[in-house]
């Protein structure tokens, strides 16, 4: 057997040997129930939203905790959706009321205008459009603008930013490595930023033949907590319960908040990394002051 087999039976021997302790420990979840809590924007149909901009649903609005239909399971952000501006168009000027919106580049080049600002976009740029801010998002190239989108209201009491905030992932630090055994973390945006229903927007990336921590373990989570990880880069081992889905690039899984159910990722390749977005709201919050 050649070696990249060996090392991925390994690996999937060592995730067997935990799932078979999780059962005992968490009790067992149904495959079909597991299958609610993914969501791909490729499956998904376009709808329209800021004069020109297609948006393709990730995840939609739900029950966390107990689903109808696959992907409808955020309780706490208005939406999350994979977002394509078409070569040389522009979104119409509008205001985000009683809402903000996070973008994350995938691809393409534009701008984004706003409050006397001029934001360059391209491959992982991120940004925070503020509540109340007149704003529009131009491609100013001739491929196709591509972007991840969560869209978050805004709580009673928030003072919302003055103006756009954006980050640039390739120039951030690495703000923890081993973080949940393995997860190789940078910060986009944070409670401080800015942010009113989230607490976090990650990048989070895994080397090869690594895995993270499962988690929750009981009693040390929320069932308040809205958390989501979406593969960008790389195939990987979604493990959700006590099943395996193999995640592919704009899949995406909310933790089951039931504070039993265990998830993490297995990169099984020898030689590439895999990386996700991740964003979460983990319990009612302090606002930024």
């Amino acid at each position: 057997m050649k070696r990249v087999s060996m090392e991925r039976f390994a690996v999937l021997v060592l995730l067997s040997v935990y799932l078979v302790l999780s059962v005992s420990a968490f009790g067992q979840t149904a495959a079909d129930r597991i299958d609610l809590y993914f969501g791909d924007w490729h499956t998904a149909h376009a709808r329209i939203v800021h004069g020109t901009l297609e948006e393709r649903d990730i995840l939609t609005r739900g029950d966390g905790l107990n689903p109808t239909q696959k992907g409808a399971v955020l309780r706490y952000i208005n939406t999350y959706a994979y977002a394509t501006l078409a070569p040389h168009t522009s979104t119409k000027t509008e205001r985000l009321q009683g809402q903000q919106e996070i973008y994350f580049v995938q691809s393409g080049s534009g701008t984004v205008r706003g409050g006397g600002q001029s934001i360059d976009l391209r491959r992982n740029i991120a940004v925070l459009v503020p509540a109340g801010l007149e704003f529009r998002i131009e491609n100013t190239s001739a491929q196709p603008l591509e972007m991840y989108v969560i869209n978050e209201p805004t709580v009673a009491g928030f003072r919302p930013n003055s103006s756009i905030l954006a980050r640039d992932e390739n120039q951030l630090p690495i703000s923890s490595s081993n973080g949940m055994w393995a997860h190789i973390v940078k910060k986009l945006f944070v409670t401080a930023d800015g942010l009113s229903t989230l607490e976090a927007v990650l990048t989070v990336t895994l080397d090869p033949l690594t895995i993270g921590k499962p988690h929750p373990v009981p009693g040390e989570d929320s069932n308040e907590i809205e958390e989501v990880w979406t593969a960008l880069e790389g195939k990987s081992l979604a493990m959700v319960g006590n099943q395996l889905r193999w995640q592919t690039p704009g899949m995406a899984y909310l933790h089951i908040p039931d504070n039993q159910s265990p998830h993490t990722n297995v990169n099984d390749s020898q030689d590439s990394q895999v990386r996700f977005l991740y964003f979460a709201r983990y319990r009612e919050h302090e606002l930024r002051k």
